[in-house]
């Protein structure tokens, strides 16, 4: 078979392959939830506002960053899919074409972000404590300057990964965890820096984990996804085309998806500090029900792709079939010992007894919610978009976000009258049309008919 030409061979994932991808997955995601609980954990001992602070910069830092996750996958699924039919030449200049799109990105959010970063506090947040403000603008102008640094990794970690090699992405994250947990302690406790310090542990470790995986891509020259000569500058247009044709609707979605969440988000300040810091530990607490969906969900774009690129549908739906099996099986194990014991987790927190019950309840509808639904809400769609499926992942998803979750949230919270625990309600809602919805998508065989390479 030539590179350019049609592909004569039938891609096929055993067992054995789906778990060398995998188990490295699971542990970094692992990792990534480790390294937020940690910060959540020592900042805590700064106070409660400052744990709201952080959180209330995480939230919108994920929505920023959506941005060069949506695009880094984009790359993963052009390259799986090249890499599929054994199209290599292709492949090494998708990767290229990936860096060069995510780091323009990332400089121009970047600028944005440092200039404005207190009016999109207050335009998202309303009105806050001024301790809690305080905290907010000083952790968000260091962890701005990560963003450059954020969307490399992401986009090398996704070029490695869509070779189905997942182990170097995954020690670059135990790497990460080491030196911003040493990090924090360093800045915490040795130089009372406060919030600053977990910030500034943060930017250390993300540049430190970019650096390093470009420098390994530029090395291997004779890899589908080598990087080799990048400082050559070129960009090719009906390559980024391809890559935009599935990271700008994961983009919208994803972006659509986080913003309409923050707005849900606007509803805690309303109930006071012990509020914003219970929503902050039950968000870092879930991150462990999330961590092997995650982890599985990453590894079809890899899977689904590369059977695409290879022409083996029966493949993509074999496989995937596997992947949604495992990961409702985890969810399910996960999310019920964090239902078991999420009072004894809570307590790890510092939180005040307020705050403790409340983490408690919105704890108890998450994972509840997760254990039933979550599964279908997000692993169908990262299958569907492997297949170039992006558009109607895209609309499905903002369709959801915002006539069931954002509307919904507000009106059990202020027209009902059921409080801060209607937000975790109304995400529940959220979760169920939205699984609903890409599964019968999945099953219509419609994304068989689209081409992206």
């Amino acid at each position: 078979m030539s590179a350019q030409g049609a592909p004569l061979v039938r891609e096929r994932w055993s067992n054995r392959d789906l778990f060398r991808l995998l188990w490295p997955l699971v542990l970094e995601q692992f990792l990534a939830v480790l390294m937020g609980v940690m910060d959540v954990m020592m900042v805590g001992s700064v106070g409660e506002f400052a744990v709201s602070g952080v959180n209330i910069i995480d939230n919108i830092n994920h929505l920023l960053i959506i941005a060069f996750i949506a695009l880094s996958t984009g790359g993963a699924v052009v390259c799986s899919q090249y890499i599929g039919r054994r199209d290599d030449e292709n492949a090494r200049l998708a990767s290229k074409q990936l860096v060069y799109i995510v780091t323009l990105v990332a400089l121009v959010i970047t600028v944005f972000t440092l200039i404005f970063r207190r009016q999109m506090i207050s335009g998202i947040y309303g009105k806050i404590e001024d301790d809690v403000m305080n905290a907010a603008m000083i952790y968000f102008l260091i962890t701005a300057l990560t963003f450059p640094f954020i969307a490399m990794y992401n986009a090398c970690a996704a070029l490695f990964r869509s070779s189905g090699n997942s182990q170097v992405p995954m020690r670059i994250a135990i790497m990460v965890n080491v030196i911003n947990i040493g990090g924090n302690a360093f800045f915490l406790y040795v130089m009372n820096l406060g919030v600053a310090g977990v910030a500034l542990s943060t930017l250390l470790s993300r540049a430190a984990a970019a650096v390093i995986l470009l420098l390994l891509l530029v090395r291997k020259r004779d890899s589908p996804i080598s990087l080799s000569g990048i400082l050559k500058i070129k960009i090719i247009p009906s390559m980024a085309k391809r890559i935009l044709n599935i990271g700008v609707p994961a983009g919208l979605e994803q972006s659509m998806f986080q913003f309409g969440r923050l707005l849900t988000q606007r509803v805690f300040p309303f109930f006071g500090t012990s509020i914003i810091a219970a929503n902050a530990v039950a968000s870092t607490i879930n991150s462990f029900g999330f961590m092997t969906g995650n982890a599985y969900t990453t590894a079809l774009l890899t899977i689904v792709g590369q059977c695409i690129g290879a022409g083996d549908y029966e493949g993509a739906k074999k496989n995937t079939s596997k992947i949604i099996k495992a990961t409702w099986l985890t969810m399910f194990v996960i999310c019920g010992l964090i239902f078991i014991f999420r009072s004894q987790m809570v307590t790890f927190f510092k939180l005040s007894p307020e705050a403790q019950a409340a983490a408690k309840t919105f704890l108890a509808v998450h994972t509840i919610s997760s254990m039933v639904a979550w599964t279908f809400s997000f692993g169908f769609p990262s299958a569907l978009r492997a297949a170039g499926d992006a558009k109607y992942v895209m609309i499905a998803g903002i369709v959801s976000m915002w006539i069931v979750r954002v509307s919904l949230a507000y009106f059990l919270t202020f027209t009902l009258g059921l409080g801060p625990n209607a937000v975790w309600f109304a995400q529940a809602a959220d979760f169920i049309v939205r699984g609903i919805l890409f599964h019968l998508r999945w099953k219509s065989g419609r994304w068989q008919g689209i081409r992206l390479i």
